[in-house]
């Protein structure tokens, strides 16, 4: 099993920038493809971005397409989403798992973006 935990998340102003952190446990970790989810108040748990073990190919949301950048250092055994030219629309809390997900979520972390 891998161990997830999410950090980097905080208070922005609609425009700004944050990069998250996902540190994952377990020797197999660049065996997995990875992804970022999010979960907006009395919404359910929606997919963000995707990166492949192997050959790093990534898929993104429409929603957040040419704003946000998923990667991945495999030595680091971590996962990492820049978001640039934030929205309020994007304020959720943010998980990462395997993709697709199998793992016990994680704690996440929360991005607020001000209006």
């Amino acid at each position: 099993q891998v161990q997830l935990e999410e950090s980097g998340g905080g208070l922005v102003q609609t425009g700004g920038s944050l990069r998250l952190s996902c540190a994952a446990s377990g020797r197999t970790f660049s065996n997995y493809a990875m992804g970022w989810f999010r979960q907006a108040p009395g919404l359910a748990r929606e997919f963000v971005a995707r990166i492949v073990q192997s050959d790093f190919s990534t898929v993104y949301a429409a929603s957040v397409r040419g704003r946000f950048t998923i990667s991945r250092d495999n030595a680091k055994s971590t996962v990492y989403l820049q978001m640039n030219s934030l929205k309020p629309e994007d304020t959720a809390v943010y998980y990462c798992n395997t993709h697709p997900p199998t793992q016990p979520w994680g704690q996440g972390t929360q991005v607020t973006v001000s209006s």
